[in-house]
């Protein structure tokens, strides 16, 4: 089942345009053609037009919209491979005069309006995610992933987001020699703050055994790239002697998927940093009120856990319990935070390995010979454990990994008031040395929210009021988009690809009717929530909508939804 990708340059090449092909085309299909009636199913194909082009794929993996094949264009009456560069021009043609109106959670984004609503900076973006994914797929030929195979999961994600425009498009430069898709790892840089002029809050003692700072300063570690950045503001709090700088640590840290957040092994701990550059659709930095949410969040969250994991015991989470800064004005207060978080080692039982789920879900670039999804680089022992599973006794490795997701995010919601951010990059399944699903984590404390009304945050900043709530209905949308349509769909299309291609959609279909027997089971210990109940009906779901978001140039927190259909559609009559 290993698929290890070309390492050649042309190889990479041409593995970067097929994968970044796909998640433009998938875009196009949820956010653009599909919203407008322009896609048809034409078995094994998909459909669809694209400002007056049609286009054809062959797909499966129902609403992870897997691809089979390679995409064609119909010109002059034959049907041709379609490029990239082609498939940008059909975009930019179609979006052209179409202004986004104001999206609503769960309702469509787009609007027709007069023309000249132009994004200069969309071909570059999406030119330039092609080209880092050639550029890590290179230097992945070359290097050996970690031997933890739980790092080695967060190093995979090579292709990024299956529905997004420009998944890997970075900013700045010299980013591949810290870049997790490329096999980094790299010395943190050690800074000293004079006491006097120490922000921090929480519990931040294991950062200290990451070295020695000199009488009265404390110990601050900062990240390379970060410092590179930040040169010019640094020069004169280094000069005066309100920074020390310690120069490298002895030890390599390793950079997780999200880039900024790196696991150091000397105190089993990881790190999140502040990076100032837009990496997808934001600039990775921890804003002052996110250090201090951080904290706050921490404390509230315990004993939410403690009663998730009496009620589900498999439950894991990944406190975030301290921050460390200099208070240097909000410029190098935000960037050189950092928020110190457990790792899962820390939490996971014995013989339990955690794996990041957005490994075992990547569909790759490439449609191997053996029908598995392809893997973004070469596949360690637990996760190819994890994927043999799942091929012999697929309903059941399912069972058991829905069990373990879905509940305790609708139990968080629903009982406590709680949106946790479950999408693939946020959740970490511990599989046994069978490679069945034991256990869930869920971390990263950015993307979780309280319910509005439901906490008493009178004691807060309002800044860090907002930045820890969504209302209900903005909260509910939250967590059945990163559940319903980021998350499970991803795991079940990979599941349902284990199988021979003649049994896929059954099994598929199978895999639904178990995961809504489930959720319907805790509905009804739950006194079947209205949002449940409609959930269960097959009521359509809200897609996060990157491609416009990126074609606006809105804020990620701006990103409107389009609706899309539910696979628990399709298992409206199962009982129960």
């Amino acid at each position: 089942m290993n698929v290890v990708l070309e390492s050649s340059v042309g190889g990479a090449e041409a593995v970067a345009e097929e994968a970044s092909l796909a998640a433009l085309l998938r875009c196009c299909v949820r956010e653009v053609a599909g919203p407008r009636g322009q896609v048809w199913p034409a078995d094994p194909y998909l459909l669809l037009r694209l400002a007056g082009s049609l286009l054809r794929v062959p797909t499966s993996g129902g609403l992870a919209l897997r691809f089979d094949g390679p995409a064609e264009r119909l010109e002059g009456g034959s049907w041709r491979p379609l490029s990239l560069d082609t498939l940008v021009g059909l975009v930019e043609t179609e979006l052209t005069g179409h202004d986004l109106a104001e999206g609503e959670p769960g309702g469509g984004v787009l609007a027709r309006t007069a023309p000249g609503g132009r994004n200069e900076e969309f071909a570059g973006q999406v030119a330039g995610s092609r080209a880092a994914i050639s550029a890590m797929l290179r230097e992945r030929a070359g290097t050996a992933p970690p031997e933890d195979p739980w790092l080695a999961s967060e190093q995979a994600l090579v292709f990024g987001h299956p529905f997004h425009p420009s998944p890997k498009a970075r900013g700045g430069s010299g980013w591949l020699r810290y870049a997790p898709e490329a096999h980094a790892a790299f010395p943190l840089r050690l800074l000293a703050v004079r006491d006097d002029l120490l922000a921090a809050e929480g519990d931040t003692g294991a950062i200290d055994g990451l070295g020695d700072a000199p009488a009265g300063y404390t110990l601050l570690p900062a990240h390379p790239w970060q410092l590179e950045l930040l040169k010019a503001e640094l020069a004169a709090p280094l000069a005066d002697g309100r920074l020390a700088d310690l120069g490298y640590g002895p030890g390599l840290a390793v950079p997780t998927s999200s880039v900024r957040t790196v696991y150091e092994p000397r105190i089993g701990k990881c790190l999140k940093f502040s990076v100032d550059v837009r990496i997808t659709n934001c600039v990775r930095k921890n804003a002052w009120y996110e250090l201090a949410a951080a904290v706050e969040l921490s404390g509230r969250l315990e004993p939410v856990f403690a009663d998730l994991a009496a009620r589900f015991p498999a439950t894991r989470w990944l406190p975030e319990p301290g921050y460390r800064s200099a208070s240097l004005g909000t410029r190098l207060l935000e960037g050189l935070g950092v928020i110190v978080r457990s790792s899962p080692w820390e939490v996971t039982g014995p013989g339990v390995t955690p794996l990041l789920a957005g490994a075992l879900a990547a569909p790759g670039g490439t449609v191997p010979a053996d029908g598995m999804p392809g893997a973004a680089g070469p596949v360690d022992g637990v996760r190819a454990a994890a994927m043999e599973a799942f091929a012999r006794e697929p309903l059941r490795w399912w069972g058991a990994y829905v069990e373990l997701v879905a509940p305790p995010v609708l139990d968080a919601y629903f009982r406590h008031g709680v949106v946790l951010e479950p999408h693939l990059q946020n959740v970490l399944v511990g599989v046994d040395a069978e490679g069945m699903p034991a256990e869930a984590v869920f971390r990263d404390l950015e993307g979780t929210k309280l319910v509005a009304g439901r906490h008493d945050l009178a004691s807060l900043p309002d800044p860090v009021s907002r930045s820890t709530t969504y209302d209900a209905t903005r909260g509910w949308n939250r967590v059945v988009y990163c559940l319903m349509v980021n998350h499970l769909p991803e795991i079940a299309a990979t599941v349902a690809g284990s199988a021979a291609p003649h049994a896929r959609d059954e099994l598929l279909r199978e895999l639904w009717a178990d995961a809504r027997a489930r959720v319907a089971a805790y509905a009804g210990g739950s006194g079947r929530p209205m949002p449940l109940s409609d959930l269960l009906a097959g009521m359509p779901l809200p897609a996060k909508a990157n491609l416009t978001t990126r074609w606006s140039r809105s804020a990620d927190r701006d990103a409107g939804y389009v609706p899309v259909a539910n696979p628990f559609a399709g298992a409206a009559g199962a009982p129960a």
